[in-house]
């Protein structure tokens, strides 16, 4: 006799989806910081100045983007931002070095893109922020 695991599977899909959710963003937030303060090993490479393009704006988008996604913040949105951010670096940045992401080091822009839309098509799972239940002002409890 089997036991049919898909219940258990799809019980588990929205904690598996959130923890995701939270590994990747915090990830991609420490590029961003350690891109803009120097910490955690610093940045790869010169930093760039303030406001700097695309650079500065791109380490600003991993560290803002990756916080909203991490704490499940606007995250479908924020996720999106960060996909895309991503498809940029890989196709103006690494693409001309080699067609393959693992000849022209593009792999880490490749896997955060697909895995940032990933978030974004599919919600932030549990343990997000955006999915806590809003009070209206004198009210109950209101599910988003």
């Amino acid at each position: 006799m089997s036991v049919d695991p898909s219940p258990l599977a799809e019980r588990a899909r929205p904690l598996v989806l959130g923890l995701f959710r939270i590994v990747v963003s915090l990830l991609f937030a420490c590029h961003g910081a350690a891109t803009l303060f120097g910490v955690l090993g610093g940045a790869h490479g010169k930093a760039p100045g303030l406001g700097q393009w695309p650079g500065w704006w791109a380490a600003a988008i991993q560290l803002a983007g990756g916080i909203l996604v991490l704490i499940g913040l606007a995250a479908r949105p924020a996720a999106l931002l960060c996909s895309g951010s991503m498809a940029y670096a890989y196709f103006s940045v690494h693409q001309e070095h080699g067609l393959w992401p693992i000849q022209n080091g593009g792999e880490p822009s490749v896997m955060f893109c697909w895995a940032f839309l990933l978030i974004a098509a599919v919600g932030p799972g549990a343990l997000a922020l955006g999915r806590l239940p809003r009070r209206a002002p004198g009210g109950p409890a209101l599910s988003v």
